[in-house]
């Protein structure tokens, strides 16, 4: 009887595990609902929004659930990356980052960094150009660096904010030529419209955000600030080739608060990959003048870090960080 009533027990025992293992099996994995949502640093109609949107389309498709983008502009991205931080580490709250992270951070403008987050994967590369008006009469870099030396303090390049990359990208450009120019920060929305309407002598700008009005022959491109020449704009001579160098492209991705379980980063890590993979985001991608980049939740965390000192270490020799 005792040993019936064992093999009983244990026989109940087993169907019990069997039936919570088969309950557990049958948990809905990553996302459970929707929507996801991705915080913009930028204005919806930006180059960045309109980048994320394309990206969002994608990942809905291959995550099953609504992936909706929310703009939180301002401070140079410091209040879409607060918010972020700021959520339940869930992968139901995620930040359109860029290299904005460190220099924002650096500026003094945002108190928390890099390390605030979790590397999801990177999604795109940006070439900064600077531009000028079809009947502007600098026709070369070398044309508004000697205006630049003739009279420093005199010529005015437009940027997207204070602190932003472009902002950034036109300090270096003009320390390395050996001059100073007017910084003239603006929301992103209105830097093309004040190089356009004349307010400045030029912009810098990333191409997203101007492609349109170089191909309507409104704009024209005087330098890339790339390692090699932009295939968006293959006839615009980089930096380098002007001897002065400067190559400070910038990054894309997606990002999460710290803390989000690696089985959650893993699956927005797969459906990023297989949206940047797609032609849907290459033609999207093309049009916008980025370039798909992809690169792992690893690989991409290396390369945040890596850029973090690179970008401290130029902005103190600029003048740029906010000191302690």
């Amino acid at each position: 009887m005792y040993a019936y009533g064992g093999v009983r027990a244990a026989l109940a025992s087993v169907l019990l595990f069997t039936f919570a293992g088969s309950a557990l099996a049958q948990e809905p994995p990553f996302p459970k609902r929707g929507p996801i949502e991705i915080t913009v640093l930028f204005p919806a109609g930006s180059s960045a929004d309109v980048a994320a949107r394309l990206l969002a389309d994608g990942m809905a498709k291959n995550l099953g659930q609504s992936v909706v983008v929310f703009n939180r502009p301002g401070a140079g991205g410091a209040i879409g990356y607060k918010h972020v931080a700021g959520q339940k580490p869930d992968g139901y709250s995620l930040v359109w980052n860029s290299n904005s992270i460190s220099t924002t951070f650096h500026s003094g403008q945002l108190n928390v960094n890099y390390e605030a987050f979790d590397s999801v994967a990177q999604v795109l590369v940006e070439s900064p150009v600077l531009a000028v008006p079809s009947a502007s009469k600098f026709k070369t870099l070398a044309d508004i660096i000697a205006a630049a030396k003739a009279k420093p303090k005199t010529v005015t390049i437009a940027n997207s904010g204070t602190g932003s990359h472009t902002h950034f990208t036109s300090v270096a450009l003009f320390k390395a030529a050996g001059t100073e120019v007017i910084d003239v920060p603006f929301a992103a929305a209105q830097v093309i419209p004040s190089i356009l309407g004349g307010q400045v002598d030029a912009g810098v700008q990333l191409p997203a955000a101007l492609t349109g009005n170089v191909k309507a022959g409104q704009m024209r491109l005087l330098a890339a600030m790339t390692a090699k020449r932009d295939p968006a704009f293959p006839d615009v001579p980089t930096a380098r080739e002007q001897k002065l160098d400067v190559a400070l492209e910038l990054w894309r991705g997606i990002a999460v608060p710290k803390g989000t379980p690696k089985p959650v980063i893993a699956a927005l890590e797969a459906a990023i990959r297989k949206t940047v993979e797609s032609k849907e985001f290459a033609d999207g991608s093309e049009k916008l003048g980025a370039r798909p980049a992809y690169l792992s939740a690893s690989d991409f965390a290396k390369v945040v870090t890596k850029e973090d000192a690179e970008i401290l270490q130029l902005m103190t020799i600029l003048g740029m960080k906010k000191s302690s």
